[in-house]
């Protein structure tokens, strides 16, 4: 939800908790208008000052709390494709190609060989859904190369949404 709709149900809320503490404060006063025959020296009224004005407080800081959110707080949107797009702005610091990395590839295990060039011919950034996809590997086992791989320096892992952002480390 947008924070200025958030805003919008906060000042509901306050306007709410407004009409609840006149509500509460008007009974409160004709129950010990009945009750006290010791006039304004009565130990009831200091009660209704004390409750109505902690009451005034916390509404008072709620609605603050809404106009806030709805006149001053940004909205953050969060976007998955320009997290992509910048991580590969990122990598392409150093050109991606199988030629500068034939002296990594040399030392791995074939399934992690297959899983670092399809990292490489992505230029550097790929999804790990899209490595199950490409590889057609079971997501446990990519999970488990891409351990070994992140162990040994070679990948880097980022959340994003629900799956991973495999990147390529520079070597």
């Amino acid at each position: 939800m947008k924070n200025r709709q958030v805003g919008y149900i906060v000042i509901g809320i306050s306007i709410l908790m407004g009409v609840l503490i006149w509500l509460f404060n008007h009974a409160l006063t004709q129950i010990v208008n009945d009750n006290c025959s010791h006039g304004a020296s009565c130990a009831m009224w200091g009660d209704i000052k004390f409750q109505t004005n902690v009451g005034l407080g916390i509404l008072i800081f709620v609605l603050i709390v809404g106009l806030y959110l709805v006149f001053f707080a940004k909205d953050e949107v969060v976007r998955e494709v320009h997290t992509v797009k910048v991580i590969k702005e990122q990598v392409k610091a150093k050109k991606i190609t199988k030629e500068n990395y034939e002296k990594l590839l040399g030392k791995l295990e074939p399934d992690e060989r297959a899983i670092v060039e399809r990292v490489i011919d992505a230029n550097g950034s790929i999804f790990q859904s899209q490595l199950v996809e490409e590889t057609k590997f079971t997501k446990v086992k990519i999970t488990r190369i891409l351990d070994r791989l992140e162990g040994k320096g070679v990948i880097e892992r980022k959340r994003r949404g629900m799956t991973n952002v495999v990147i390529l480390k520079h070597q």
